[in-house]
């Protein structure tokens, strides 16, 4: 199976909008000496934006949340210029690794930026991955064939894809995880201790369910709630929600994946990116939209 696992073609990343941003009420932070792990966040050095540790650490200190450790997901950016192309991928592991060491020296305050790494690669490359995911093992200052696995925790597979060119992105494919080559290479993340970060559409959760009966001893950490879409295609986000809870409720009984609660609008609310409304919603706005999804 062809797979585009390389770096990402994307426009330059612009800053948020400060404006719009202002209009937003204020609020006092919920539960501020509650510990936070941030399960999921990027970093890059765009010249017109660029978000690295300083930036972060500013953004953790003026928030008032008591955030201790971040896990860095892989942004498909800082990979190698030279060297063989399935090894490239592992600069994106050096890259992070940088950044948590400039974190871990406490110049940026207490929180552990990056203390954990997701990368990325050819996952269609199937068992050949081996060497690849031994590299970035050691990038991440482990040691391969130890349970010192260092920072560095395991792949994010990209998988998203329905049949709508409006919504599918490069890298997904339909039955990916069903593939037998990729799951050749799955077999070999499990077998060296890491995780799958499981990124899809809600269309395709009943593959993620086979996968994790297949591999029982794989975790797999699903992103963004299972990406429900809400554009396009699949407008009607009421049809959408049918088909996307009793899915979610099978990935529920699936022991070995957990999900991180984050991102639920990213492929949701596309036209209220497009079209904002003239301020920034309230946290109890936000509840409300998320509560069924979330209960």
């Amino acid at each position: 199976m062809a797979l585009h696992h390389g770096p990402r073609t994307r426009g330059k990343i612009s800053p948020p909008d400060w404006d719009w941003l202002a209009r937003a009420t204020a609020e006092d932070v919920i539960e501020p000496e509650l510990p936070i792990i941030d399960p999921h966040h990027h970093l890059w050095d765009e010249e017109t934006f660029p978000f690295l540790v300083r930036d972060f650490a500013r953004e953790i200190e003026e928030g008032g949340h008591n955030i201790r450790a971040t896990l860095y997901a892989n942004n498909w950016i800082a990979y190698r210029a030279d060297g063989p192309e399935a090894f490239k991928p592992v600069g994106e592991v050096e890259f992070a690794n940088g950044l948590a060491a400039l974190s871990a020296s406490g110049l940026y305050g207490p929180a552990r930026i990056a203390a954990g790494i997701i990368g990325a690669l050819d996952i269609g490359l199937g068992a050949a991955v081996r060497p690849v995911l031994e590299a970035m093992i050691a990038a991440g200052g482990g040691q391969p064939g130890s349970s010192q696995s260092g920072r560095f925790k395991g792949i994010r597979v990209a998988a998203g894809w329905v049949d709508d060119p409006a919504i599918s992105v490069p890298g997904g494919a339909p039955g990916l995880y069903n593939d037998p080559t990729v799951r050749q290479g799955i077999a070999v993340l499990a077998d060296l201790g890491l995780t799958l970060d499981a990124q899809l559409f809600h269309p395709q959760l009943l593959d993620l369910v086979d996968l994790a009966r297949a591999f029982p001893n794989l975790t797999i950490v699903l992103n963004h709630c299972g990406q429900p879409l809400g554009y396009s295609s699949f407008a009607d986000r009421d049809a959408g929600f049918r088909a996307w809870e009793p899915a979610i409720r099978a990935v529920a009984r699936c022991p070995n994946v957990s999900i991180k609660l984050g991102g639920l609008m990213l492929r949701l609310a596309v036209p209220d990116h497009v079209n904002p409304p003239p301020t920034p919603p309230t946290s109890q706005q936000f509840a409300e939209l998320w509560r069924p999804y979330l209960e």
